[in-house]
């Protein structure tokens, strides 16, 4: 089939475009390249795909409504998977305009793309951040999330939202997911591994927020990427799990439309992460520790009971051979 994948020089959205293309997908990608981080490694994602048959890109920012009408009509897709968000929890301080220009008012046109071409589905990335202050563990999808502690999360359960009352008043089948700290070959810069691998590597020392004794569930971007390809497959309103008698925020009694987390089941301490990232590199980590930062949560755990039992997945790879991956790719793409 012909997907539509936004964001296709970024980290994940460049993972997906790859697996879609190697199953035998046409893909369509839409990326403006934006200079929040280094452009030359979002130019070397781009050219792995460029080469590959069955790629089609489009450069444009997902805020353009004229450039969003005119790739769904020109290129017709079938499906469509939107990566593209101005990343970064912190960033958002700075720049809140950017995040609601391309987290909300893009996401806007992705759905009125679909509601106008009739999209057989509409898979999106949301964020663990969603669960903001709830504390309760492991973070459930069937759990309230109405307190967002940063801009970044609003965004993304304003996408949540906007999605529901597409698949409710048109019809548009729409699967989000909620990742959980993805890392990775290919990672982005502003990640904690990649800047604490390149600080280790320079004999610089690393920042670690609340003296390392925060939990997440950091999952490996393979693990992402084929929670996304498998949703994308399974398509809300086809599936006879997709309506309930009762309001629940996972999924809905009056739309074609299902929420999973996608994460790592067993959270790592960061102090563990940093250690096995000394192990890989064979070099120890100077640690100046800070506190928690704002709108940081002290733990992150995901619960993929739905992801398991609607789609028949869940993520498998330790941050062993996750973080020994990111710095093999890490020490070849920049000779170190």
């Amino acid at each position: 089939m012909k997907v539509l994948v936004t964001g296709t020089a970024g980290f994940i959205g460049s993972h997906v475009a790859q697996v879609l293309l190697a199953r035998g997908d046409e893909v369509v990608g839409i990326d403006n390249l934006n200079d929040y981080y280094d452009v030359s490694l979002k130019q070397a994602r781009l050219v792995r795909l460029l080469t590959r048959p069955g790629y089609v890109h489009v450069t444009a920012d997902l805020a353009d409504r004229a450039a969003m009408e005119q790739a769904f009509a020109t290129h017709r897709p079938q499906r469509v998977v939107n990566l593209a968000a101005q990343a970064g929890v912190r960033y958002a301080a700075e720049n809140p305009h950017v995040y609601v220009s391309s987290n909300v008012t893009g996401f806007l046109h992705m759905l009125e793309g679909c509601r106008n071409h009739d999209i057989e589905h509409l898979v999106y990335a949301s964020t663990s951040s969603v669960y903001g202050a709830n504390r309760a563990m492991p973070f459930s999808e069937h759990a309230a999330t109405e307190h967002p502690l940063t801009l970044y999360a609003a965004t993304k359960k304003a996408n949540e939202m906007m999605a529901h009352s597409y698949a409710h008043l048109y019809g548009i089948p729409c699967t989000g997911l909620r990742f959980f700290t993805v890392y990775g070959p290919w990672g982005r810069p502003d990640m904690a591994l990649f800047l604490f691998t390149q600080a280790i590597l320079e004999g610089r020392p690393i920042r670690v927020f609340n003296h390392g004794h925060h939990k997440r569930s950091f999952t490996y971007v393979d693990d992402i990427v084929e929670g996304v390809v498998r949703t994308l497959d399974r398509v809300p309103g086809k599936d006879p799990d997709w309506s309930g008698e009762r309001p629940d925020p996972a999924t809905s009694g009056v739309a074609p439309y299902r929420l999973y987390n996608i994460g790592n089941e067993q959270p790592v301490e960061l102090l563990r992460y940093i250690e096995v990232l000394e192990d890989c590199l064979g070099r120890k980590a100077q640690m100046e520790m800070l506190p928690l930062q704002p709108g940081d949560v002290p733990d992150t755990e995901a619960d993929v009971s739905d992801l398991i039992a609607n789609v028949g997945y869940r993520p498998v790879v330790p941050v062993e051979e996750g973080v020994a991956n990111f710095v093999r790719w890490y020490r070849d793409y920049y000779r170190v």
